[in-house]
């Protein structure tokens, strides 16, 4: 998978990510470290990259904006070391690969995991 990973979330989880053999761009070393929450979700559209995350901002946007992507999945976990962001999202890959592929917001949390798909429809 393909990911670009907001500021919040710290770079070490991207190498950790690469060596699992996922596509990790950090927003702080592509030139995106000030950017607003709209030209990173820009960016990650134009690169077809799922957004990581820790802010529950991106949630709200792409739900609003009517758009199938990009994905975003938001953490909600008590302990954001590097090691257990990768096992949780290591955990709930399997569940969530298809939809974020095809577009979805996920929340993964410490005993949860929801998924609900691009674009959101009333």
């Amino acid at each position: 998978m393909k990911f670009l990973i907001n500021m919040n979330l710290p770079r070490e989880l991207g190498r950790r990510l690469s060596n699992l053999g996922h596509d990790c761009r950090h927003v702080g070393d592509v030139g995106l470290s000030d950017a607003s929450d709209e030209a990173i979700v820009e960016a990650a559209r134009k690169a077809g990259e799922t957004i990581l995350t820790h802010d529950l901002d991106y949630g709200s946007l792409l739900a609003f904006s009517g758009e199938p992507s990009p994905s975003v999945v938001i953490f909600r976990l008590r302990n954001i070391s590097v090691g257990n962001l990768v096992s949780a999202l290591s955990r709930a890959c399997d569940v969530m690969r298809e939809p974020l592929e095809s577009g979805a917001i996920a929340i993964v949390g410490d005993s949860i995991l929801r998924v609900r798909r691009l674009p959101v429809t009333r």
